[in-house]
């Protein structure tokens, strides 16, 4: 990790960006961090026997994005169980139970009729809902906490599965050129319809499983936008294609004369909203 850790290092210095990306990977210790109080298990069995009391899952709703934005803050681990998930959803995303549940299908569509909940309506269906939970399924199985924290706390033995950059428009365009320059593919970088969790942690290793390693640009989720800064997406990579990324970067367009121009406008971006920057 110290080599990925010094190249990662000289990517954001390329970029002009200045926070540390964060790495997912699974556990079985809970670590020194952020996520939500045990709750309500969730599970097909359970939802069909109608044990899950909805009220207080939804009292104590904790969202995935939210406990990464603390980390974020703190320089700390997020994390998600079974026993203490937060959220069906994300649960779901994470892999920490399947298969999905009827009421996140009626919950992000169109709600139930004749009841108090309307609905997210972020698509227009249950049957789309469906057909989008199925398609982005992640493996289960993986580990008791899906974790994620800081690149640089990362070691040898524990490597991240995928790497995921907090950044506004302008960083994002490098990081987008670089990963097709680096994949040596026009079609390296996706943005599929998810939730933040959806985005960080089960598309990439999803589009990996498939043998179609590629990015995954997110942060589209209405829901989770108040966790991340104003204007700023998320940009979410499988390990192996990082490694190349970082491998090419310093014969990419990053150390070329067009992205100097690009770099005044990532320093003239941190400098407006009042935040540290990398030394032009």
């Amino acid at each position: 990790m110290k080599t990925l850790n010094m190249q990662t290092q000289r990517l954001m210095e390329l970029l002009g960006h200045d926070e540390t990306p964060f790495g997912v990977y699974y556990a079985d210790v809970k670590p020194d961090g952020y996520g939500p109080k045990p709750g309500e298990i969730f599970s097909r069995e359970r939802e069909v026997a109608g044990t899950i009391n909805w009220q207080a899952a939804f009292a104590n709703f904790t969202c995935l994005i939210g406990s990464i934005w603390l980390a974020r803050k703190k320089k700390k681990a997020a994390w998600i169980s079974h026993e203490a998930c937060g959220c069906m959803g994300g649960g779901f995303f994470t892999g920490m139970y399947a298969p999905y549940l009827d009421m996140n299908v009626h919950y992000v569509s169109t709600g139930i009729p004749g009841t108090p909940m309307e609905g997210e309506h972020y698509l227009p269906s249950p049957e789309s809902m469906r057909a989008f939970m199925e398609d982005s399924a992640p493996e289960l199985g993986r580990g008791k906490y899906c974790i994620l924290k800081p690149l640089d706390q990362f070691t040898d033995e524990n490597p991240p599965l995928s790497i995921t950059f907090f950044a506004r428009p302008e960083v994002l365009t490098g990081l987008h050129s670089l990963t097709s320059y680096a994949a040596g593919s026009h079609n390296a970088v996706v943005s599929p319809f998810g939730a933040g969790c959806t985005s960080i942690v089960a598309w990439p290793l999803v589009y990996e499983k498939r043998g179609m390693a590629c990015a995954v640009l997110g942060g589209f989720d209405p829901s989770a936008r108040k966790f991340l800064k104003t204007d700023e997406l998320t940009f979410s990579i499988p390990l192996a294609l990082y490694r190349k990324m970082l491998d090419a970067m310093e014969t990419s367009a990053l150390t070329r004369h067009t992205w100097e121009g690009v770099r005044k406008k990532v320093l003239k971006s941190a400098r407006a909203w009042g935040e540290a920057a990398a030394d032009a």
